[in-house]
């Protein structure tokens, strides 16, 4: 596995570590930014700017801790030359930051994050792709503290129906696998977004739909919480280490992504 390093020591990171401390793998890990006082015994580096993180001599930079973190960091990693894996993909949303990055030779790769099927959106865009719908179903809790709260009843209801830039821009805690479908296919203004309340949704239930000249295709996945954050999707993690591994990711770009490897 190539040498990276991490931006963030939450949920994702952490499941990351321990991964890698399963496999024998730990020593592709330089180093960790943390903003607070770091984790005590721990084999690898913990700095506090991304400056001394890529002093560590990282060959890709992984962003795993939010989108204030990813406006912070990605233009500096970029400018520095270094491949950044980007898993808060709602912040792509923003018209004025990716064209900041988009300044940069480097580049930013997408994993497949919380979500099957990118593979298949990748493959559909050059075959006739024509449209592509997200659902987010997801327990009415799962909307408190959100632009849909008040939208939210004791039934199933829909409490958004946009773009997948709208719904990025206006629900940024539950953008970032709408986002991810969005830059896979069809892009961030053709791909419809819906965000529904459900009380009987069992956990947040994930259903892409798309179709085209290839054909139909359809794919509906329950990705549990992780037991470290329940608001952190258990897969997510291990997407960023497909794509660290095997190149199991795609390059952000908004006209044409693709699969890289």
């Amino acid at each position: 596995m190539q040498r990276f390093a991490l931006i963030g020591f939450g949920a994702i990171a952490e499941e990351i570590a321990r991964c890698l401390e399963a496999s024998g793998e730990l020593e592709a890990l330089v180093g960790v930014l943390v903003r607070s006082a770091p984790p005590a015994d721990r084999p690898f580096a913990f700095v506090r700017d991304i400056e001394a993180l890529l002093a560590l001599g990282p060959q890709t930079v992984v962003e795993c801790a939010g989108h204030d973190a990813m406006r912070q960091y990605a233009p500096a990693v970029l400018a520095h030359g270094t491949d950044l894996v980007c898993s808060s993909v709602g912040v792509l949303a923003d018209p004025a930051f990716e064209a900041e990055l988009a300044r940069h030779p480097a580049r930013v790769r997408i994993p497949s994050g919380a979500v099957a099927g990118i593979d298949g959106l990748l493959a559909a865009r050059s075959a006739g792709l024509r449209h592509v719908t997200y659902t987010s179903v997801k327990p009415p809790a799962a909307w408190q503290g959100t632009a849909g709260e008040s939208r939210v009843s004791a039934q199933r209801c829909v409490i958004f129906e946009g773009s997948a830039r709208e719904a990025a821009l206006q629900y940024p805690k539950n953008a970032n696998v709408g986002a991810t479908v969005a830059l896979a296919g069809l892009g961030l203004e053709r791909t419809l977004v819906r965000l529904v309340s459900d009380p009987q949704a069992s956990g947040p239930l994930g259903v892409i739909e798309a179709e085209g000249d290839f054909g139909r295709l359809r794919f509906e996945i329950l990705a549990y919480a992780s037991p470290r954050n329940p608001k952190t999707s258990l897969l997510t993690a291990h997407s960023v280490l497909s794509a660290l591994r095997d190149g199991l990711c795609f390059d952000f770009a908004a006209s044409a992504p693709r699969l890289t490897g």
